[in-house]
């Protein structure tokens, strides 16, 4: 398992493959991350009823079953784990050879702003790179004006496409970024 720096912008973060023994606290971030970041955009009893108990277990099936997916976590200085990322090929019907997609990308909300989502962007941006993929796309809720500006700020530009995924009985709009990826030095 290789530990490694990140970006000047975001010291004491690291970040490191996932390992098993994440799951728990990845299922933390990723409910945490829901309830922060979608409250007004889903329905607000969706989020309530987000068990991270629940989503513990899915985090352990969906990691035991592998995949083409990579998963990845920010660590704090004190090496408690504050992020969790992933990214694979590009899932979307007729999508370009060669593109990849970010998965999902969650900070812990007490965490936001320490630098581990730039950390994890940047580090799964350059794995993309590194592993053949000359872009990455990714779907972000249209309503959620962070994210897309994080997005935006690492050069995440939208493509026009758009669609809406059912959660919690409501149809909710995303849109989709694209990025160009450049060698093994992207990100």
């Amino acid at each position: 398992m290789t530990t490694r720096p990140t970006p000047a912008d975001a010291p004491g973060v690291r970040v490191r493959d996932m390992e098993p023994g994440d799951c728990d606290a990845v299922a933390e971030i990723r409910v945490r991350g829901w309830q922060a970041a979608y409250a007004g955009m889903v329905p607000q009893a969706y989020l309530d009823a987000m068990d991270v108990a629940r989503e513990a277990e899915l985090r352990r099936r969906s990691f035991a079953a592998g995949g083409p997916q990579v998963h990845a976590v920010s660590l704090a200085a004190d090496s408690a784990v504050t992020g969790w990322a992933c990214y694979g090929p590009c899932r979307d019907a007729g999508a370009p050879s060669g593109r990849g997609e970010l998965y999902a990308l969650y900070v812990h909300p007490e965490r936001i702003g320490t630098g581990a989502g730039r950390a994890l962007l940047s580090e799964l941006t350059a794995r993309a790179a590194t592993a053949g993929f000359h872009e990455m796309a990714l779907w972000v809720l249209r309503d959620n004006t962070r994210a897309r500006r994080f997005y935006e700020r690492a050069g995440f530009l939208p493509d026009g496409a758009e669609e809406s995924s059912e959660t919690g009985g409501a149809a909710v709009p995303e849109v989709r970024y694209v990025r160009t990826l450049s060698g093994p030095a992207a990100g």
